[in-house]
């Protein structure tokens, strides 16, 4: 496939903030049974204005891969069938969770809930948390399952798909919340850093995992199946047209062989291993590694998402591989 970067940031971005979100609520759940220390409504504030920002800027990504961007709407009209209607719908839901998240931290809004008068405040943002939560986790199964779903694209049409890009999403935002707690919570850096290492590494084996069964995929389409002729032996002298085409340019990347592996070891060194390099010392408290390991694993995931779908083989390239 040909990737698109207007998709590429889209995921990229919406992941870190997913992730970012979930690394705030898990430390606070945590400040609730006194397991870390409880942290001012501004470090909860703060932090949710930081992942509503990078969940914007992915939706606004988006828009650049719209032929007519004035149509968008229409995108969620098929969510009984579509993954992609599914995240068009569950994105806002979760930045609306996010925003009235950060929203209740601000206004100190603690009414008393189901009788009970103990820190109603802490109450009511472990709810609303909750329910962000879940939206989060429901959007990273919608956002995986657009291409898991696709059963003749067999790199994608497994559950490691889905499962890569909830760690990957985590991983990113947990780095973020290890460097973030380093400018305004020092006492959550070990806690944020000792969590982005093994969920890091989790996505490494996972991510590795895919990457080997990828490599001994058996194609069930062949040159005899994509023109619906059975003989032994074809091969084909022409494309029919003189130039490219829209199947051409959109469904093949044109990179060699070389430049695929080149990027591929490129994203396992700077999503992967230089972080968790770089994690390691940053978790005395250095912001500087810290927010310098997040910037490289960012990076890093531009080039995994820009494998990820240059690695996908579009049956139709079969039909055209004397262009391909």
């Amino acid at each position: 496939m040909n990737p698109a970067f207007s998709v590429i940031f889209l995921t990229t971005l919406i992941g870190t903030g997913q992730g970012l979100f979930l690394a705030l609520y898990t430390g606070e759940s945590y400040a609730t049974v006194e397991l870390l220390p409880r942290q001012e409504n501004d470090f909860y504030v703060v932090g949710s204005i930081i992942s509503l920002v990078f969940l914007i800027a992915g939706l606004i990504a988006s828009f650049f891969h719209l032929g007519h961007p004035e149509r968008a709407w229409r995108a969620a009209t098929q969510w009984r069938t579509s993954w992609l209607s599914r995240e068009v719908i569950v994105l806002p839901v979760v930045m609306g969770l996010i925003a009235l998240y950060g929203l209740s931290h601000y206004m100190n809004f603690g009414p008393e809930l189901f009788g009970i008068r103990k820190d109603p405040h802490n109450l009511v943002t472990l709810l609303i948390g909750t329910l962000g939560v879940v939206a989060t986790f429901g959007l990273f199964i919608c956002t995986g399952m657009i291409y898991g779903c696709i059963r003749f694209i067999q790199e994608w049409s497994t559950p490691l798909t889905v499962i890569n890009y909830l760690l990957l999403g985590t991983a990113s935002g947990f780095v973020l919340a290890s460097a973030y707690a380093a400018f305004n919570a020092t006492e959550l850096v070990r806690f944020y850093g000792g969590w982005a290492i093994i969920i890091t590494l989790t996505a490494l084996m996972t991510r590795t995992a895919s990457l080997i069964r990828n490599s001994r995929i058996k194609q069930r389409t062949t040159i005899q199946t994509a023109i619906g002729i059975r003989h032994q032996k074809i091969t084909q002298r022409s494309q029919g047209f003189m130039g490219g085409s829209f199947n051409t340019r959109e469904f093949f990347h044109g990179k060699t062989q070389l430049f695929l592996r080149s990027i591929k070891w490129v994203f396992l060194v700077t999503v992967f291993v230089i972080p968790v390099v770089l994690l390691i010392p940053g978790m005395k408290g250095d912001a500087g590694l810290l927010l310098t390991a997040f910037v490289i694993q960012f990076i890093g995931l531009i080039a995994e998402r820009w494998f990820f779908f240059a690695q996908a083989n579009h049956p139709q390239n079969l039909y055209y591989q004397t262009i391909s």
